[in-house]
């Protein structure tokens, strides 16, 4: 069975950091964990457009319910408008533990841009 549910959350902006808290109905998310997720504009596409790994901050643990998830402003540099995918796996464990959701984000053009150097 699919289930789909749809959540509002952020936009990335091209060129802006991002933040997005993913919230549990259970405490699922262990401290200490290994997650990854990779942004790609629709899952089928071999191109990855970034990572995002506990190891490098792009996810972190903040509670057993809460990850938050996050990209840099160069990560959001080179995207072009439009919506894009992401996932999340869990890799400390053997085999790797695909989390079972997938968030499809707008990605959005600002008018402000072009500020920092």
């Amino acid at each position: 069975m699919t289930v789909a549910t749809l959540s509002e959350g952020p936009a990335i902006l091209v060129g802006y950091a991002w933040r997005l808290q993913i919230e549990a109905e259970a405490p699922v998310f262990v401290e200490g964990a290994s997650y990854a997720g990779h942004l790609r504009l629709k899952p089928s596409d071999p191109t990855l457009l970034a990572e995002l790994t506990s190891a490098d901050g792009g996810i972190q643990h903040v509670t057993a319910t809460v990850l938050e998830l996050s990209l840099t402003p160069s990560q959001t540099a080179s995207l072009t408008p439009g919506r894009v995918v992401l996932d999340l796996v869990r890799t400390d464990l053997e085999p790797d533990l695909h989390l079972g959701f997938f968030l499809e984000i707008p990605v959005m053009l600002p008018v402000t841009r072009g500020l920092s150097p």
